[in-house]
Order: C-alpha cells, then sequence, then structure tokens
C-alpha cells in the first residue's frame, strides 16, 4: 500500500512520516510505503476548491490510500474533520481517505506522553505529562516548559524527532485525536486488505481524554 499523507505544517512534512512509519511496525506490516507527504497551509485544507486541487496532486504521485492530518485550533474536530473528509472522499472517489485533526495541536501528544521522552532533546527528567493534553491552547509553548533551561522547540527538528520516540500507547490513553489516528490507520489498512487483528494493539487502553 502506497500510503500519501497531507499535512499543514514543516515540522509534519518529516514527523508524519516517522509515526505512520512506527504504526506499520506495530502493526507487523512491512510493505507500506509512506510518500513523502504534500504540504499545505491549514486555509487551503479547509476550503473545498483547495483541497480538491490537492487531492488530485495526491492522485497523480501515485496512491492506494491519502490520509489528512492538521491540527484542529479552535475548530471542533468532530464538526468539521467531517466536512473535510466529505471534500476529500468526493475528489478521491473509490480510494479510501481518512481526515485527522489533532486537537488542539500535533504536539498534545507529545504533552500526553512527556515520560516517555525524558532526557530527549532537553526534556527535563522531571517532566510530567499534562493531565488534559487537548485541552490548553499553545501545546508548543507548554512543551517549552518541559524543556531545560535554554532550550527551545524547534518544529523542524525536534518534531520528527519526539515522533520516533514518545510513547504512543500513552498518547492513546489520553489522547482522543491520537485514538482517532489509530482508527483511521487500521481502517486504511483493512480498505486495502490487510488483515491487522488485533487493532489497536493489545495494551493500548483508551483513557478518558
Amino acid at each position: 500500500m502506497r500510503l500519501q499523507p497531507i499535512v499543514e505544517g514543516h515540522g509534519e512534512v518529516e514527523a508524519a512520516p516517522v509515526l505512520l512509519r512506527r504504526f506499520a511496525h506495530v502493526a507487523k506490516i512491512t510493505d507500506v510505503t509512506i510518500n513523502r507527504p504534500i504540504r499545505r497551509p491549514r486555509g487551503k485544507l479547509v476550503k473545498q476548491p483547495e483541497l480538491t486541487k490537492t487531492i488530485r496532486r495526491a492522485l497523480q504521485l501515485g496512491c492506494d490510500a491519502v490520509i489528512i492530518i492538521f491540527d484542529g485550533d479552535d475548530d471542533c474536530p468532530a464538526e468539521l474533520g467531517p466536512k473535510v473528509h466529505q471534500w476529500a472522499a468526493s475528489a478521491l472517489g473509490d480510494m479510501p481517505c481518512e481526515v485527522i485533526m489533532a486537537h488542539r495541536e500535533y504536539e498534545a501528544w507529545f504533552l500526553a506522553s512527556i515520560e516517555s521522552l525524558r532526557g530527549f532533546r532537553g526534556i527535563r527528567l522531571d517532566a510530567e505529562s499534562h493531565p488534559n493534553p487537548e485541552t490548553p491552547r499553545g501545546a508548543k509553548d507548554r512543551l517549552v516548559t518541559s524543556m531545560q533551561a535554554g532550550r527551545s522547540y524547534t518544529e523542524t527538528r525536534d518534531q520528527p524527532a519526539f515522533s520516533d520516540v514518545f510513547s504512543m500507547a500513552d498518547a492513546y490513553s489520553k489522547c482522543r485525536s491520537f485514538r482517532k489516528l489509530t482508527s483511521a490507520f487500521g481502517a486504511l489498512l483493512r480498505a486495502n486488505g490487510y488483515d491487522i487483528d488485533p487493532w489497536p494493539p493489545t495494551g493500548w487502553v483508551a483513557g478518558s481524554g
């Protein structure tokens, strides 16, 4: 399966493939190819004409499924997500696609699992995960408060590195949007004929997030 990500941020261009390959590894699937993401500003992902152009580009590149990942910010994922999915599905026809809105930001998944990042790229050894990681605005800034003095968070460097290390099980437990991402990845695999039961992985327990 060739999976085409569409993302909004410069950091996600490198981070999303890292994370999606981790999902494939956990699912014990070895023949999934993650295409280099297509990056588009958020404003173009939430407008049907611009999204349709992006989908056409994905089809030109060649893929068997599409996954769209962008930050929810202040929008409600339950309202905007289905709308974007409907637009994408209309442009894709029978090709499977999923839309994931990280609520509120991709970095919330790191806040949910910060203990697994202790001692890595400046994260303090006493850093503690946020009790409600998807609630606060400014997840990037809150991530900096978990870093050693003088360290800053650089999206293009730190986001891919953290994506390769953070505890996906912790993020699954605490973040509704990460559970959505997990489910979406499984749905795309199944739509392409893969048997990945059990999914989500045994041991990943959904919490109250």
